[in-house]
C-alpha cells in the first residue's frame, strides 16, 4: 500500500488539506496528516482546528514515504517553509526520485527548497513571483513536473487529489470513485 503523509501548519486551507486526504484514503492509500506545530491540534486559516494523526517529531525518518504534499494557505504556507525539518524532509524526498507535491499558496515551499528549478508548475493567481525564476509559471489548476505535482488552488483540490491518487492506483479505479464522488457532474456542468 502506498504511503502518503501531509504536512500541517496553523493557517492551512481546510478544502486543500483535506479532500486529497480523503480521495486518497477512499483510493485505499495510507495517508497520515503530519502536525509542524508541536500540538496535534492544529488551526485552519478559517478557524476550524483539526486533530493530525503524527507530530512531526514522532517520525524518525521518511524513506518509506511515497509523497509528501503541503496544503496552501496562509500564513500556513509560510510556516511550513519555515520549518526546517519540512524543508529537509522535502528536499530529500525530490532527491531520492519520490514524490512532491503542493498547492495554492504551498508550491512557494518547493520553489524555496529549490525543487522547481527547470520545472513546470503553478501556483494561487498573483503569487507567480513567489516561484521564481527557475520555475515555469503555468497558470494550470494542476500541473505535473517529473516527480513534483502544483495546484493553483481551493478549485484545484479535486483534480489535484485525483491526479495524485492516479500515481498508486489505476485510472478506471480513479474513475470509478470519481464517479462515486459525482465528480464527473461536477465536470459535466460547465
Amino acid at each position: 500500500m502506498a504511503k502518503v503523509y501531509e504536512f500541517l501548519a496553523n493557517g492551512f486551507e481546510e478544502v486543500e488539506a483535506l479532500a486529497p486526504v480523503d480521495i486518497l484514503r477512499r483510493g485505499g492509500v495510507e495517508v497520515k496528516t503530519i502536525s509542524v506545530t508541536g500540538n496535534h491540534l492544529v488551526e485552519s486559516s478559517h478557524g476550524v482546528t483539526i486533530k493530525a494523526d503524527l507530530l512531526f517529531e514522532e517520525i524518525s525518518n521518511f524513506s518509506d514515504v511515497d509523497l509528501l504534499m503541503l496544503p496552501g494557505g496562509m500564513p500556513g504556507s509560510k510556516n511550513l517553509n519555515e520549518h526546517e525539518g519540512v524543508r529537509k524532509a522535502l528536499k530529500e524526498q525530490f532527491e531520492s526520485g519520490k514524490r512532491v507535491a503542493a498547492i495554492c499558496a504551498a508550491p512557494l515551499v518547493l520553489a524555496s527548497v529549490g525543487l522547481l528549478k527547470g520545472k513546470k508548475a503553478t501556483i494561487y493567481p498573483g503569487m507567480e513571483s513567489y516561484l521564481g525564476d527557475d520555475a515555469e509559471y503555468t497558470g494550470a489548476l494542476v500541473q505535473e513536473d517529473g516527480n513534483v505535482t502544483t495546484g493553483g488552488g481551493p478549485a484545484a483540490s479535486f483534480p489535484y487529489a485525483y491526479k495524485l491518487l492516479s500515481y498508486f492506483i489505476p485510472q478506471e479505479k480513479v474513475e470509478e470513485i470519481q464517479k462515486g464522488m459525482i465528480y464527473d457532474r461536477l465536470i459535466s456542468s460547465k
